[in-house]
């Protein structure tokens, strides 16, 4: 596995959890579209990495789909659990925003539903586990079809996910009104999702992202971004719903292909960019910045009394405090909690050669050693 494409994939999660932060702290007027950017890079990285994972391990010669599959979940947890769970649990204890009701839907990963079926973004201190919910239904579902459906139709099934996405998307103008369910349903976030995965699957049979992708990207990212700062108009009005749809959908081919190149390796000055220590190091811990942040700014504003920077408001003293606060707490998360709990995962390879019996077997199979460990990549 070459290194240097795991190492810029660090820096595009650092890009994704800066993009959040600006939004949450930092932009006027609740502006969102930005953080909503992050999280669909977010969703386009883990497609991609989870599936690139899950493929090595189905190539290697000793696979076998129900080791690799207990392998996957079992690495899951350790990597996801420990610390959602812990924010949980100070949640539970402080019951910071009477959130306490809700942290069932919460425990079992059902965010996105609890929010979607009130249509409403309380308790907003937990509002971002929407988007861990979507992963951990993705990752559910999605290794079942990687390590057991026939290999020559896991790229048709990605595209069908795609398409069926888009074609939910359609579906919220032509039959309803605007609800919090358009964006927070599985199905709205599973094209970002299924395009890592087909870029994944494209990858393992030596291919890459279609040419049009490669051409047209930074023309659909630049009319992406104009079409952002248009003015909406009144919410009723005929540019609403188209507007709405081609931010949803714009960005797809874009984020894709910066995935495709990081996942490469840039060279030249934006490779040397890519691999600056700052950017490494917030990738590094971005599931820490993303998991915490908002927990420390209910914590900020509750503090605002004794702080001496506004930090009730969106802006530099709320961007400052919260997002300093957020970063030391993401740091020691990992160097003393989620990186020791990390090491576990060497117990759970996705593939590992059998123990050998004989000396005649101990030259064939080299040992009882893991072949496929893949750790360097699962930091997702």
């Amino acid at each position: 596995m070459a290194k240097a494409r795991d190492i810029q994939l660090d820096t595009l999660r650092a890009v994704a959890v800066m993009l959040v932060l600006y939004a949450h702290f930092l932009a006027p007027n609740g502006t969102s579209f930005l953080g909503h950017l992050g999280v669909r890079l977010f969703f386009v990285l883990s497609g991609f990495l989870i599936t690139r994972l899950l493929l090595e391990a189905r190539d290697a010669a000793a696979f076998e789909a129900g080791p690799a599959l207990r392998s996957f979940y079992a690495r899951r947890v350790i990597r996801i659990f420990p610390p959602y769970f812990a924010v949980l649990g100070l949640v539970w204890l402080t019951d910071l925003e009477e959130a306490r009701s809700s942290l069932a839907w919460h425990a079992l990963y059902l965010s996105n539903f609890w929010y979607a079926l009130r249509n409403d973004w309380n308790p907003w201190l937990l509002c971002h586990f929407w988007s861990l919910s979507i992963e951990e239904q993705f990752y559910l579902a999605w290794p079942l079809i990687v390590l057991l459906a026939p290999r020559k139709r896991i790229e048709a099934i990605s595209i069908g996910v795609i398409c069926f996405s888009l074609a939910y998307r359609l579906y919220w103008p032509i039959a309803t009104d605007p609800a919090l369910a358009r964006d927070l349903l599985p199905p709205a976030s599973m094209d970002a999702l299924a395009c890592g995965a087909l870029l994944a699957v494209r990858r393992a049979r030596g291919a890459d992202v279609p040419r049009w992708i490669r051409l047209c990207w930074p023309a659909l990212a630049a009319f992406f971004l104009l079409v952002v700062w248009s003015d909406p108009g009144p919410a009723d009005s005929t540019w609403e719903w188209p507007r709405w749809l081609l931010v949803q959908v714009l960005p797809l081919a874009p984020l894709t292909a910066i995935v495709a190149a990081c996942s490469n390796g840039l060279g030249g000055r934006l490779g040397r960019l890519a691999e600056l220590r700052p950017l490494l190091s917030l990738g590094r811990i971005s599931y820490g910045v993303y998991l915490y942040h908002p927990i420390l700014l209910a914590y900020a504003v509750k503090a605002q009394p004794w702080i001496p920077l506004n930090v009730s408001e969106q802006g530099p003293g709320r961007f400052l405090v919260a997002g300093t606060a957020t970063l030391i707490v993401a740091s020691l998360s990992w160097m003393f909690f989620e990186k020791p709990l990390n090491g576990l995962k060497r117990y759970f390879p996705y593939v590992a050669r059998p123990v050998a019996r004989t000396p005649g077997e101990a030259r064939r199979f080299g040992g009882g050693a893991p072949v496929l460990d893949l750790t360097p990549t699962d930091r997702s």
